[in-house]
């Protein structure tokens, strides 16, 4: 059965709707420690790596939902860099950031990251773009709307 690396899994609320097909990693360890009390499988950045599930290519996707734009450029190129090698080759990538009225929503986002900077991050990783949307609505209801979030999903090399 398919298994998703929820990257940044916060409370766990990607991670409930993933039927216990997904392992979540967050630096909070109270936010770990919810998403445990709610039965799912989620983990601190430092304990993940001892973990069973640690193992190259055990994943067959990376999630990293509302993340990226909580952190530098940077960081984020090291630590999807540092997870992709859990997902195996082909694999599926999911980024997803606010739009607009979605960043100014929230004080502890520390860049705007759009489909160019998502695009440039999977560029950079050495990830193919599949796809890219905006959901739930078009592009433009980001200025009014604070849920409406840049969507893109990006594939892991075969290594053909």
């Amino acid at each position: 059965r398919p298994l998703t690396l929820d990257l940044g899994c916060g409370l766990g609320r990607n991670l409930a709707h993933l039927d216990g097909n997904g392992v979540g990693i967050d630096h909070n360890p109270s936010s770990v420690a919810a998403a445990r009390a709610r039965g799912l499988i989620a983990f601190t950045s430092e304990e993940f790596p001892q973990t069973r599930y640690a193992v190259p290519g055990a994943f067959d996707s990376l999630l990293a939902a509302h993340l990226v734009e909580h952190i530098d450029r940077e960081l984020a190129l090291r630590l999807l860099r540092d997870h992709l090698r859990y997902v195996r080759p082909g694999g599926r990538v999911v980024l997803i950031c606010p739009q607009e009225r979605g960043y100014a929503s929230d004080e502890t986002h520390v860049r705007f990251v759009d489909f160019a900077e998502l695009v440039d991050l999977c560029r950079e990783l050495g990830l193919t773009v599949e796809r890219r949307w905006s959901f739930p609505f078009p592009r433009w209801a980001g200025r009014f709307f604070t849920y409406n979030e840049f969507v893109l999903l990006a594939r892991v090399p075969t290594g053909d």
